[in-house]
């Protein structure tokens, strides 16, 4: 399983578009792919890290994702809010890309609105994913099939819910012991009395 700085390299490397602010007729080859050429003024397509980059710059603008919109993503929020399920979000990397590209120096507009409205998306999420956890601890669940989570969403609740079952294990386990005692003290009184009958058996024979 991933950790966080793993999933926020796999967001980095999502594609974004941006307008350079300069001309360079030069491509780099990568093994992810090839970049460039640039030309002023021209949008194109490159990884976000790139996109970052350039932008530290100031030798690009960067264009937010279609879905980085705060309609869409007011929208999205009374779509999870509505739904008993978690929603297919519009990007994997969601959290991640909106960290990357709404930053303090981020060009793109209504920053602020946009960082809100992802953040009250996560908060939703979250707190349907801890209450869906709950629900499958308190059922006594050995597994369970969800849908739509996203890995750094996975990340965020697996120490949650490994630190709940190891609990859980726990708290049963002395049970489960004594109960394993009980049988096993069971079988060997039952041992004992066919030796015991065994042996009366052949004293009277």
């Amino acid at each position: 399983m991933m950790n966080t700085a793993e999933i926020e390299f796999l967001a980095e490397q999502e594609e974004v578009t941006i307008i350079p602010k300069f001309t360079d007729q030069r491509v780099v080859h990568l093994i992810a792919g090839d970049i460039g050429p640039f030309r002023a003024g021209i949008p194109c397509v490159v990884p976000i890290w790139v996109a970052k980059t350039l932008r530290k710059k100031q030798k690009c603008k960067i264009v937010a994702p279609e879905w980085l919109d705060i309609d869409l993503l007011e929208l999205k929020l009374e779509e999870e809010k509505a739904s008993r399920f978690f929603t297919q979000m519009p990007s994997e990397h969601y959290m991640g890309i909106a960290h990357l590209l709404l930053s303090d120096d981020s060009d793109i507009e209504h920053a602020d609105r946009l960082r809100l409205a992802i953040k009250n998306i996560w908060d939703v999420r979250v707190a349907k994913a801890r209450a869906s956890a709950d629900t499958f601890l308190r059922g006594g669940g050995r597994h369970a099939g969800i849908d739509y989570l996203t890995q750094l969403e996975i990340c965020n609740l697996r120490p949650l819910l490994l630190d709940a079952l190891d609990t859980k294990y726990r708290l049963s386990a002395p049970l489960e012991n004594f109960s394993a005692l009980n049988t096993s003290v069971a079988g060997s009184s039952s041992l004992s009395q066919s030796f015991s009958s065994a042996s009366s058996s052949r004293r009277s024979q």
